[in-house]
């Protein structure tokens, strides 16, 4: 995959180790307050429905308390964090060419242009808090495919949009995604018309590009009955002395016989404290599928979570997590069976090594009458030093007695004799170990994308080979 290449070699190029600066045409600075969401608001001149739910939101986030069972939630100081919203440029644009050349050549070195071109559908490009860049191929306007900036959308479409924000992920459910739903900014709308099949992957990259900085981020995709898609996340940051906090979200909806595919490859820099609030609906046989990449960040936190509210849907969930490093990804998958015959599977790969800590938090509910519904849950953790820790807690609610539910879990340190047989042919410590976690992974690989194989196998070596990750 020339995309994957393309990251590969930027991830090991010195000049991607630092922020690029560039001109910013509006700049929202303070303590979190009325004003700022008010100010957010007027900057990207919303309508009057959206600022209703962003002060709704602003006054969820002040009454809600911190979730304390997260581990490590007591460093994050939301007060250090001084910028909400950056906006570049003055509006999206479809030409490379039209984009100011210090942007341009962010993306430039991540290769976007020339994956876009050979193996994208559509792309769009978040910097900081705005939509920078964003455009489609001809076939998918034939298609009848909506694929435009998510604030772009909440003017031009509000009653589809109206229809689905915030309804999947509520702004109540927590103190962070409350603090979302005030400030979100940037993101994409998808939405995929009936018995619609778009043949190629889209992509949205989200890239935070200074310290002290918050990025918001919302994507909602809806696919129509009977139609398929495919959607790849990026997201990344150079490397700051600071830290930067991002708390994104996605919400999918996927009607009668419809198919949605996520995948999402995070690799951000050790200064980035990273929430993702994911959340998908099914109807009936509709199919839901989550494959989750999480590497770098101080801090991660991300639970992709299914809705099976049709009879015949289902779910798949696959999550790699690695804390390389004096860091903590806080990472699992829930679901909720709540209708007859749905099925499930989870599968979470961690690794820890270098004092890190990997936590599965997961979640299988099948509610009085989801009768007959199934689900597997398999937790395998890894870790490769005495320093490193792997935490499990699994829970599981089945209020139907015809329901087949099972979990697995286990935990294994890295063999030294494979370690020691790996050096004595030529490779160092932290080579040698990547191969080992590839080796661990490579049963969920099989059956993924190809692209999204190479990208995620690529960025594994690289994050054990070279202490650091993107930043």
């Amino acid at each position: 995959m020339a995309g994957a290449v393309e990251l590969s070699e930027i991830l090991e190029h010195p000049e991607y180790m630092e922020p690029i600066p560039y001109k910013r045409e509006i700049e929202i600075r303070g303590r979190l307050s009325r004003s700022i969401v008010e100010e957010i608001s007027r900057a990207k001149k919303e309508p009057e429905w959206m600022l209703r739910l962003r002060l709704r939101a602003l006054e969820a986030f002040e009454k809600l308390p911190t979730p304390k069972w997260i581990y490590g939630i007591e460093s994050i100081d939301l007060e250090e964090i001084t910028t909400y919203y950056v906006k570049p440029v003055e509006k999206p644009v479809e030409d490379w060419d039209k984009l100011p050349s210090e942007i341009r050549s962010i993306y430039e070195k991540l290769g976007l242009p020339e994956f876009y071109a050979k193996y994208l559908a559509g792309l769009s490009t978040v910097l900081d808090s705005e939509t920078v860049y964003s455009s489609m191929k001809k076939v998918l306007e034939k298609l009848g495919v909506i694929m435009i900036p998510m604030e772009e959308a909440v003017k031009k479409y509000p009653d589809l949009v109206k229809k689905y924000f915030s309804r999947i992920y509520p702004l109540m459910e927590h103190k962070f995604s409350a603090l979302h739903y005030a400030l979100w900014s940037g993101g994409v709308f998808v939405y995929v018309p009936k018995n619609v099949k778009v043949p190629y992957p889209i992509e949205a990259f989200f890239y935070v590009g200074s310290e002290l900085e918050g990025q918001f981020e919302h994507t909602l995709i809806v696919a129509d009955e009977g139609s398929e898609l495919t959607f790849i996340e990026g997201c990344s940051a150079p490397r700051f002395k600071k830290y930067s906090f991002h708390d994104g979200m996605v919400e999918l909806y996927a009607h009668k016989n419809s198919r949605i595919s996520f995948i999402t490859v995070q690799n951000w820099s050790r200064n980035i404290v990273n929430f993702n609030n994911k959340r998908g609906i099914t109807e009936e046989n509709a199919y839901i599928e989550w494959l989750e990449g999480s590497i770098g960040s101080k801090y991660t936190v991300t639970y992709p979570s299914t809705i099976l509210r049709g009879e015949g849907s289902g779910t798949s969930s696959i999550v790699v997590g690695i804390a390389n490093g004096p860091y903590i990804k806080d990472t699992g998958s829930k679901v909720i069976h709540a209708a007859p015959n749905t099925r499930s599977r989870i599968i979470s790969k961690s690794i820890s090594s270098r004092g890190g800590v990997n936590i599965y938090r997961g979640m299988v509910q099948v509610n009085r009458g989801a009768k007959y519904s199934r689900s597997h849950v398999q937790c395998d953790s890894l870790i490769l030093d005495e320093k490193s820790k792997a935490y499990t807690y699994p829970i599981i609610h089945v209020m139907d007695n015809t329901a087949d539910v099972g979990h697995e879990a286990t935990t294994g340190r890295i063999n030294p004799e494979q370690l020691y047989y790996l050096q004595t042919r030529g490779l160092s410590e932290d080579q040698a170990k990547s191969l080992i976690v590839l080796g661990y992974i490579r049963d969920i690989l099989r059956g993924l994308p190809l692209e999204y194989v190479a990208m995620l196998s690529r960025v594994i070596q690289l994050e054990f080979e070279r202490i650091g990750g993107v930043g």
